[in-house]
């Protein structure tokens, strides 16, 4: 490398390339970029075999499972990301959401037990100010978000609060109290006592680890004696039916799904923390019109706005 610096002219590099060199310099690892990128791990190890060829710097060297930037790679970094970044908001700002005209598909992603508390008053949001719009809602792992939003896979998540990656933005969408469904075999009050001497269900879509419920009692240093697990809350409202099990669950579902199954929803006797729901989408996003629109859409369905 000249010691002056001098990198050639952008004219004769493919501009694709300083694309991929922000993601793998962003993610340190060739297998994550490539997942971001939609490409293979072989095409991006030749998009930056190109990119030295060009600059006269290995850019990345291998450091453990992932590489490493080299000093040049540093300092360039921040100007491709940067110039990256206006040319990402200027395409932005020629692409303006019209909600009346719009014909766009935005992809949701939550759980699938929320689907029937929140979806229908979000559509219904939606199609009353943009009949074109489409809305797809699906589930993705926690693990793989992130990715699946910088891919453009996913527009918008709802998940229940937690520490998220930087490039994550969140707000919080709502915050629901927990309460017990019982079933016609659990007579008489429900007092804290009770509920801890009880047998209960637990929801869950997972093979180890506890539910939702069981982190609100542990926030609190109680436990529940639990029987019985499933995965879906409807399963365990009809479990519920027929068994003295008690059924934990947030109050708005609860209502939802035994309004004519024959359970009674009690309050919790316990002082637990509400279940808090937060609203995730990738920092790149967060300027797009569309997405902007849709966030406000989500809000005001969810109670959080006018």
């Amino acid at each position: 490398m000249n010691d002056q610096h001098e990198w050639p002219a952008t004219g004769r590099i493919d501009l694709n390339l300083f694309r991929v060199f922000e993601v793998v310099y962003r993610e340190r690892n060739l297998t994550r970029a490539a997942a971001i990128l939609h490409l293979s791990q072989s095409a991006i190890s030749h998009a930056l075999a190109r990119l030295r060829e060009q600059l006269d710097d290995p850019l990345f060297v291998r450091e453990g499972r992932g590489v490493a930037p080299t000093p040049e790679a540093r300092r360039l970094a921040p100007a491709i990301a940067q110039a990256l970044g206006i040319l990402q908001d200027s395409v932005g700002r020629l692409k303006e959401f019209d909600p009346v005209h719009d014909a766009r598909t935005f992809t949701l992603s939550m759980p699938e037990q929320l689907e029937p508390v929140l979806l229908p008053a979000i559509i219904a949001g939606v199609r009353e100010r943009a009949p074109r719009v489409r809305v797809r809602s699906g589930g993705v792992r926690w693990a793989e978000l992130k990715l699946e939003m910088a891919a453009g896979q996913i527009d918008l998540a709802i998940e229940i609060a937690r520490p998220a990656d930087a490039e994550l933005r969140q707000c919080q969408l709502m915050r629901e109290p927990l309460c017990v469904v019982a079933g016609p075999q659990f007579q008489g009050a429900l007092t804290a006592q009770r509920y801890l001497d009880a047998e209960h269900i637990a929801v869950t879509s997972r093979r180890r680890g506890i539910s939702v419920e069981d982190l609100a009692l542990d926030s609190v240093g109680l436990s529940r004696n639990v029987v019985h697990r499933c995965q879906h809350y409807l399963a365990a409202s009809l479990v519920a039916v027929q068994t003295p099990f008690l059924l934990t669950m947030v109050d708005g579902y609860a209502r939802l799904l035994n309004a004519t199954l024959g359970n009674r929803v009690l309050p919790m006797p316990l002082d637990l923390p509400p279940v808090a729901l937060n609203l995730y989408w990738h920092e790149r996003t967060g300027n797009e019109p569309g997405n902007r629109w849709l966030r406000e859409r989500v809000l005001v369905a969810c109670g959080r706005r006018e």
